[in-house]
């Protein structure tokens, strides 16, 4: 028999659309979204009549950006403690104005609904899409993006006083875009296991600007490391047991650390080890488009470093890539391309991240 949770009846200030509505309320709400919605609308019925119902979880289904998509149920009371740790962690009250623009099949989607529900937040609706914001008119205090909506954003970021990004790295050239812009942009680092964010970082600071600046966890959580050097988090509120991550960190106090980059995506060239996402970092200063570097095999490196550009393919633009290449210092020996390919579309995941395999295996011999 499925354990039961009383979920909080909604939050006197909770608005959705501009309306008021009572958890019972809520049902028909959530059966005119799946009856007479639009698709993303239909998605958002869903989750509410899952969310209402008497069990004491609800379905969630991960990206597949670092493998194979999978769904598990996580608890409705973890995803109200996640909610009350945002709220403190990023100063956010009852009457909050939100916009959601995520899609609800998702955990950064249906958090926007708890939080709005739970906090008593002014929610609105519009359709998830590449740029969320070109038919929005009103200002808001929050909303919550994917890097690659952030991008196609940034002529409207005014219209947001906080936004958290999430959902992938946020990369050189999207720091660049919004420095100087005055909306409070925060990177998340999360997972659909610890119910969205467990850690977050400015990343347009007005002041105090360092080179690298490391994520600082929420309320109520406390890291540390494996003997891979991997993230072990434990977060009572939001997950029954320790997490062990792929991701390697370095921890520099017990509320803060630096992410590295995958283990999964590591590569050993020549005995060396190589963190993609660290060199990524260093190419996006001087390449524009979508890029990711992997390991292919090598009779004498075993595997030796190739970078994936997202472009049309010509001899000049080729000759361009790799002259950008030659022009950072930054770059250590074994970090050095052996190979630059172009390719037209990246394989993506169905929420628009890199698929770096899928990729690999469709685009290259």
């Amino acid at each position: 028999m499925a354990e039961k949770y009383k979920v909080p009846e909604t939050h006197p200030d909770f608005r959705l659309n501009k309306r008021y509505f009572s958890n019972a309320d809520l049902y028909q709400v959530a059966y005119s979204f799946i009856k007479e919605g639009e698709p993303y609308e239909e998605r958002i019925g869903d989750f509410l009549l899952d969310w209402l119902k008497p069990g004491s979880k609800v379905e969630v289904q991960t990206s597949g950006s670092t493998g194979t998509p999978k769904k598990f149920r996580i608890k409705k009371e973890h995803m109200v403690n996640s909610a009350l740790a945002t709220s403190k962690f990023f100063k956010l009250p009852a009457a909050t104005t939100s916009l959601m623009c995520l899609p609800a099949g998702y955990i950064a989607g249906k958090m926007m609904l708890v939080r709005a529900m739970v906090l008593g937040w002014h929610i609105d609706l519009v359709p998830p899409s590449s740029n969320p914001l070109d038919q929005v008119f009103k200002r808001y205090d929050f909303c919550a993006m994917t890097p690659f909506q952030l991008d196609n954003s940034i002529g409207r970021l005014h219209l947001i006083k906080k936004l958290i990004v999430g959902g992938g790295a946020v990369s050189n050239k999207l720091q660049k875009m919004v420095k100087d812009v005055d909306t409070k942009v925060y990177e998340t680092y999360g997972m659909t296991e610890t119910v969205t964010h467990i850690a977050a970082k400015r990343i347009n600071p007005k002041k105090n600007l360092q080179k690298f600046r490391p994520f600082k966890v929420l309320p109520h959580i406390t890291i540390s490391k494996d003997d891979r050097d991997c993230l072990v988090i434990k977060a009572p509120k939001v997950a029954d047991g320790p997490i062990v991550t792929n991701d390697i960190v370095e921890i520099i106090t017990y509320k803060k650390f630096n992410w590295k980059g995958r283990i999964d995506n590591v590569i050993n060239s020549g005995g060396v080890k190589l963190y993609p996402e660290e060199i990524e970092r260093k190419f996006e200063k001087v390449i524009d488009q979508r890029l990711f570097v992997a390991g292919m095999p090598d009779d004498a490196l075993g595997d030796k470093l190739v970078l994936f550009i997202e472009s049309d393919f010509s001899e000049e633009l080729l000759k361009e890539y790799t002259n950008k290449v030659k022009s950072l210092n930054s770059l250590k020996k074994f970090e050095i391309p052996k190979k630059i390919y172009l390719i037209e579309k990246f394989e993506e995941t169905p929420n628009g991240k890199i698929h770096r395999e899928n990729t690999l295996k469709s685009k290259v011999e």
